[in-house]
């Protein structure tokens, strides 16, 4: 299913019952909006709640990743100077909006795979993964030990890093 196909939600909570239309990720939003008004616990938890959708990943992105004929890119703007660590990441970030946007089938690439989208040296890759992982910003994945994929903290700690970097003069 993609993010432009229509889908209709009805959502009772005791005596309110209330139907949402529209894009799977509209209607989406509009459910948790609904359901934090009407469960106040539940808007407590999302205060506390970490989690990305491709929507907020290419709200803070569209700057420094781009779709080409080649796949998804980090293609930095020029006033932002990103170390080779922040390359890794974005271009992990990169792959995890190509997997929610339906433009690629995993979320999960190989060193190989990110040297011939970045460029960078494989073993400064290696290093870089290697730090993060450690850090527990990337993961091995499970079936497949010589791909990794962007953690939710490693997403965290990427935000932090660009605003920083983003907001220099």
């Amino acid at each position: 299913m993609s993010g432009t196909e229509n889908v209709s939600v009805q959502v009772t909570v005791g005596d309110v019952k209330v139907q949402f239309s529209g894009t799977a990720e509209s209607v989406m939003a509009s459910v948790f909006n609904f359901l934090a008004k009407q469960v106040p616990s539940m808007d407590l938890a999302r205060k506390i709640s970490l989690n990305y959708d491709a929507a907020e990943l290419i709200e803070k992105y569209a700057s420094l990743v781009k779709i080409t004929p080649e796949g998804l890119r980090v293609i930095p703007d020029s006033g932002v100077r990103l170390s080779d660590k922040d390359m890794v990441a974005l271009q992990l970030v990169a792959a995890r909006i190509g997997r929610d946007t339906g433009k690629a089938e995993d979320d999960a690439m190989q060193v190989s795979e990110i040297q011939s989208a970045t460029a960078l040296n494989p073993k400064s890759i290696s290093s870089r993964i290697s730090e993060m992982v450690k850090a527990g910003y990337v993961a091995r994945d499970e079936k497949e030990p010589g791909k990794y994929r962007i953690t939710t903290a490693g997403i965290n700690w990427l935000n932090s890093i660009v605003e920083k970097k983003s907001s220099r003069p």
